[in-house]
């Protein structure tokens, strides 16, 4: 399925998106964490995702034929709610098309997949907590904040 408005098409990546998702995600990491990752471990970790949408799928938001955005999902098994949440990761917008609607056509998309699936229950992501001009964009979107801080342990 794919969504179309007239500046944005939003489609499932493809294998062959996997480099720009993956320079899309060093991006990412220099922006909100000042962290380099490994090329060959996120290529690796792209291309094991595309190859496993039981795992995790990603989606492009296109301006001109050229990747401008991406976002991919994960599942959580919800048994609270007796059924899936999917959690909005891996989120980029190249800094040219910014405030262009193009995070906003990537969300809509996901989230009008996920109304139509009957073991969805809900969306999540996790943003940086000094990221507020995240935090508004996915007020505006109708997202809440859940009231949880994430902790974790890397092994």
């Amino acid at each position: 399925m794919t969504s179309n408005t007239p500046n944005h098409h939003v489609r499932p990546a493809t294998r062959e998106d996997a480099p720009t998702l993956a320079a899309f995600n060093q991006h990412m990491a220099r922006e909100t964490e000042n962290r380099e990752l490994d090329d060959t471990l996120i290529l690796d970790g792209v291309t094991g995702g595309l190859a496993r949408p039981d795992r995790c799928r990603y989606f492009v938001a296109e301006v001109g034929g050229k990747i401008a955005g991406q976002a991919m999902i994960t599942f959580e098994w919800s048994d609270w709610r007796n059924g899936e949440l999917w959690w909005l990761q891996s989120v980029y917008v190249l800094p040219q098309f910014r405030r262009q609607g193009i995070f906003t056509a990537l969300y809509r998309h996901i989230e009008q997949l996920g109304r139509q699936n009957p073991d969805v229950r809900g969306l999540r992501l996790y943003v940086e907590e000094e990221n507020r001009s995240g935090q508004e964009v996915y007020s505006r979107l109708g997202m809440v904040h859940a009231g949880y801080h994430v902790y974790e342990q890397e092994f």
